[in-house]
């Protein structure tokens, strides 16, 4: 059992206690009565009328719902005040027990129950009718007439308070009384009410006998309205009982906060004894399995649901009910009553076509003693949003998963390792060093050019098995990039660091068997170590890679770190030199890649990428120079050649009729440049290029660690009309809930995710989860890395928008671009000018 504590009760037996003593009250005075008055049948037509007007009475109560109360609203002091004054006390004693009788004996409640109210109503009238008892004899409906009765009604109802009080008490415990005399105020108002709408109808009985026609259609009339408005009332409050849940759901529901915020909500709506969530195991997900019961404060581990029932609801995939309400599962009714239930109501959790649970609820209470068709209806509304917050929050769980280790291995990334260095750093103790051992496998790129990637991939899996397996019990093993792994732990010099890390490489050299082939495997290690190293966790592993890059060219394949590896970063600072000469004489060029729409296959616009070849070291890769530049000062330049490039051949293709958009990328250290947005707006007005024509891509990492300074940027870019994109989205760690909140158009779905889905069935559900989500939140969705037909149709299955990739065309530069739009495409006319549409996917 999980929850809270449970609150003491006894068995409802205890009630008998008292029922008894009513009852014997009840029978004495019936027989005081009968001795008093031995001709007390005389009277019994107007004793069958009061009758049949007390059963109208119960059957016609109802509730009505106020903002936050409920009131339940009756008439049985009406006939209760006509049946004092007219029908004698021992065939009105037997009036009330009766036709109390017959209304318990019709909603099957259990017997001590149902005694205890027989015997509670039955004292109560005998109490009237003592008071009555002891005034004068009432001869008509005059003043003291009314006090009379209004005093014997106020006692009937005070003693059945009385009663039910002390019955909750004894049963339930000491404060049950109390409450229950609290939420009765309104009920003795409604009583008085009542009492006064009795002593009309008498004035009106005893001015003319036909008065009681008038009197039968008023009081059909009013209950009929009343009954209209209680029904929109209660329309009302489950409306709103529905929106409060399901933002309470959205705003917390979290695989393991859901069935608090949840369950109780629902069981209180659906005014049910219990309601159960149930989820499947799945993957990495546990099964849940908890319920609310009305009378347990806590969460109970158990269902009372028969799994026939459950099982059945998802194989039809649909809302099932079981009860007297529901004659198409008649096959059910039996398993429901072995598991001694009245009725159930199941509705499975879908994500996408997965049922990954059910939403249930058991037992009827209250007014109606059934569940109805309305009532499905609402619990299928819950459990979708239900579903929704499943979905999501696993999605969101899973991307932050993603975002801390790597697809591959599962071990640890590169941001987990820092992370982790961080904390041990802050908690460094003395007489011991923080150690980073880095692992660079060798021949690993050579096995991808040979064997394929997935070759390479098994290679790189065996090899972080074994790493596991060798690495002590205290190190943190990860991967940090493609073919290297990263051990951190503690150690109690550098030179205890560097034997470890010989014997670890020891160990995991030997043959691997990768497809046919045996391979060796080898590896180079380096070793840095704070504080001698390094102060923070991105120097360490820096310096670790600088010393592992030196380990190659070492025959026992390990080397620590020493400030002469550095001579690298003079390298960089060459770099940043003829960095700026080629950004100051034009050298750098733009190269572009086409994005085609899925569904028509148009070409629509350009991604714009600087290349650049160095005189000396040849093609520098982009992510190089752009880091020089962002290091060196020189971003904002580098920004402003890409993106006049592509505003001038924007406004070369809108001149001739066939505009195509151009999509620049942005570091957020742009975005951080306050002066940026005037910058844009003024090359658009001198390129004359329509705004809408150009997207900004922003990296979804970059956004995530600035997000705070970058958001007054992007506004001011989205009020001058361009679009904004997040970029490489799925490798941080943000929510889907953030796209709702920053200003941008546009997603850009990672490539590694997109050319993983036609193989990994993780990616698959990664890209089909942000597709979806992203239509509803009204972004346009852009898949980059596209590269084979499958991958194509899959996407285009989904519902994304556009894609780019190899398989459509490798960045290219102007003349190419210009050469490849002639060759493998067609001009197609339309109201905005002419559209290149592919002739051909090769």
């Amino acid at each position: 059992m999980a929850g809270r504590s449970r609150s003491r009760q006894r068995s409802a037996d205890y009630a008998w206690l008292i029922t008894g003593p009513l009852a014997l009250f009840a029978v004495a005075c019936t027989l005081a009565f009968w001795i008093e008055s031995p001709d007390w049948y005389e009277d019994w037509l107007a004793g069958l009328i009061i009758f049949a007007f007390y059963l109208v009475s119960q059957l016609a109560s109802f509730n009505v719902v106020i903002r936050r109360s409920a009131f339940a609203v009756t008439v049985t002091e009406v006939p209760l005040v006509l049946g004092l004054y007219y029908v004698s006390p021992v065939l009105m004693v037997g009036v009330v027990a009766l036709g109390m009788l017959c209304i318990q004996m019709r909603t099957a409640i259990a017997p001590v129950k149902a005694w205890f109210n027989v015997a509670k109503q039955a004292a109560s009238i005998c109490a009237a009718l003592l008071v009555i008892g002891a005034f004068p004899r009432m001869t008509e409906a005059g003043l003291s007439t009314w006090g009379i009765l209004g005093l014997a009604v106020a006692v009937s109802v005070l003693v059945q308070l009385a009663c039910l009080a002390g019955v909750m008490s004894l049963v339930q415990g000491g404060r049950a009384g109390p409450d229950v005399l609290r939420a009765s105020v309104p009920n003795v108002v409604i009583a008085g009410v009542n009492a006064a709408v009795g002593l009309l109808f008498l004035i009106a009985l005893e001015e003319t006998k036909w008065s009681a026609l008038l009197l039968a259609v008023l009081a059909v009339a009013l209950t009929l309205l009343l009954r209209s408005f209680a029904g929109v009332f209660r329309q009302h409050r489950t409306l709103a009982d529905v929106y409060e849940l399901t933002q309470a759901v959205r705003k917390e529901g979290t695989d393991n906060a859901l069935p608090d915020v949840l369950l109780g909500r629902v069981r209180a709506l659906m005014r049910s004894e219990y309601a159960t969530l149930w989820l499947a195991p799945q993957d990495r997900y546990p099964e849940v399995l908890l319920s609310a019961q009305v009378d347990n404060k806590g969460l109970l581990d158990v269902s009372p649901v028969p799994a026939a029932v459950r099982d059945f609801a998802i194989e039809e995939r649909r809302v099932v009910g079981v009860g007297s309400q529901f004659r198409d599962t008649e096959h059910l009714r039996g398993a429901l009553r072995e598991a001694g239930m009245k009725d159930v109501l199941v509705v499975p959790l879908r994500s996408g076509s997965a049922m990954i649970g059910t939403l249930e609820v058991v037992n009827r209470l209250g007014e109606s003693r059934s569940f109805q068709d309305s009532d499905m209806q609402v619990l299928e509304t819950i459990a979708a949003h239900t579903a929704a917050a499943v979905e999501n929050s696993r999605l969101v769980d899973r991307l932050r998963h993603d975002a801390y280790h790597d697809r591959l291995t599962g071990m640890p990334n590169r941001r987990r390792i820092v992370d982790a260095l961080a904390e041990s750093v802050r908690v460094h103790a003395e007489h011991e060093v923080v150690a980073v051992v880095l692992f660079d496998v060798d021949g690993q790129r050579n096995v991808n050019e040979s064997m394929g990637h997935a070759a390479g991939d098994k290679l790189l899996s065996e090899v972080a098995a074994r790493l596991r397996g060798i690495a002590d019990s205290g190190a943190l093993v990860g991967r940090i990039g493609g073919d290297e792994f990263v051990v951190t732990l503690r150690a109690e010099s550098l030179e205890a660091t560097i034997a470890l890390a010989t014997q670890m490489r020891e160990r995991l050299r030997g043959p691997l068997a990768v497809g046919s082939l045996t391979l060796d495997v080898d590896t180079a290690v380096g070793v840095a170590v704070y504080p001698d190293h390094g102060s923070d966790p991105e120097t360490l592993l820096q310096r670790a890679e600088l010393a592992a890059n030196a380990a190659k060219a070492l025959p026992y394949g390990v080397q620590p770190f020493h400030p002469a590896l550095e001579s690298r970063a003079v390298r960089r600072l060459g770099i940043a030199a003829d960095l700026r000469r080629a950004l100051d004489n034009g050298q750098l060029e733009v190269y572009f890649q086409p994005m085609v729409t899925l569904a028509d296959r148009h070409v629509v616009g350009v991604e714009c990428l600087a290349r650049w070849a160095h005189p000396a070291h040849g093609e520098v890769a982009p992510e190089d120079f752009v880091a020089v530049a962002e290091h060196t000062g020189q971003l904002a330049r580098l920004t402003e050649v890409v993106l006049s490039a592509g505003l001038r051949r924007c406004r070369d293709w809108a001149d001739a009729d066939r505009p195509l958009s151009i999509a620049v990328n942005l570091s957020a250290r742009t975005l951080l440049d306050s002066r940026f947005p005037d910058v844009v707006e003024e090359m658009l007005a001198t390129y004359r290029v329509d705004p809408g024509l150009v997207t900004f891509e922003i990296s979804e990492p970059g956004m995530l660690n600035d997000i705070e300074r970058v958001l007054p940027t992007l506004y001011r870019l989205r009020d001058l009309g361009v679009r904004l994109s997040v970029d490489d989205f799925g490798t941080g760690a943000s929510s889907l809930a953030y796209l709702r909140q920053w200003p941008v158009h546009e997603v850009k779905i990672d490539d590694s995710f997109v050319q993983g889905m036609a193989t990994d069935s993780g990616d698959l559900a990664i890209v089909r989860a942000v597709v979806g989500l992203s239509r509803e939140f009204g972004l346009t969705v852009v898949a980059e890395g596209v590269e084979s037909e499958l991958t194509l149709d899959l996407l285009e299955e989904m519902g994304c928008e556009l894609g780019q990739g190899y398989l459509f065309s490798r960045p290219l530069p102007f003349e190419r671009l210009e050469a490849w739009l002639a060759a493998q495409t067609e001009p197609e006319s339309t109201p905005t000018g002419e559209v290149r549409r592919l002739r051909a996917v090769i």
